[in-house]
């Protein structure tokens, strides 16, 4: 009788450890599943778009000597990856040229102005939309392209 016992209490312990294991199991399952549905909310709740301009700033700037007034500009427009473009308008007494140039990565695909760069690392911090030319900026790490 002692031995029945003892194997009926031996097959219980048994079977609630596998239901206490097959419980973990599926309770790491649905955490797993609540927490996928609880990112894919949270990326339609701040609406996030990394293909969207969302980080400008602009350079006013005397160009030219022979004009002040701050006429010229360069203006940035990234993305949250880092790809955009740079606008530049050098305006002078009998002429206006406009430039733009390719940013990806944060990085001019073409040589950037100090201007330009200025505006590129404005932009990537948040410091926009109107930047002046002697505001400080700290450096991303990265050399200027000469």
């Amino acid at each position: 009788m002692l031995i029945t016992v003892s194997v009926i209490g031996a097959l219980a312990g048994v079977a609630g450890l596998s239901m206490a294991l097959v419980a973990h199991k599926r309770m790491n399952q649905v955490v797993e599943e609540c927490a996928g549905i609880l990112r894919k909310q949270m990326q339609v709740a701040t609406g996030v778009d990394k293909q969207a301009y969302r980080d400008l700033a602009i350079i006013q700037y005397d160009a030219l000597e022979e004009m002040s007034g701050r006429l010229s500009f360069s203006l940035a427009l990234l993305n949250a990856v880092g790809d955009g473009i740079i606008i530049t308008s050098i305006n002078g007494r009998t002429e206006t040229r406009t430039y733009s140039k390719v940013v990806q990565d944060g990085r001019g695909v073409t040589m950037l102005s100090p201007e330009e760069e200025r505006a590129l690392r404005a932009a990537r911090l948040g410091k926009g939309p109107i930047v002046e030319l002697d505001d400080p900026l700290p450096d991303f790490g990265h050399p200027v392209h000469s």
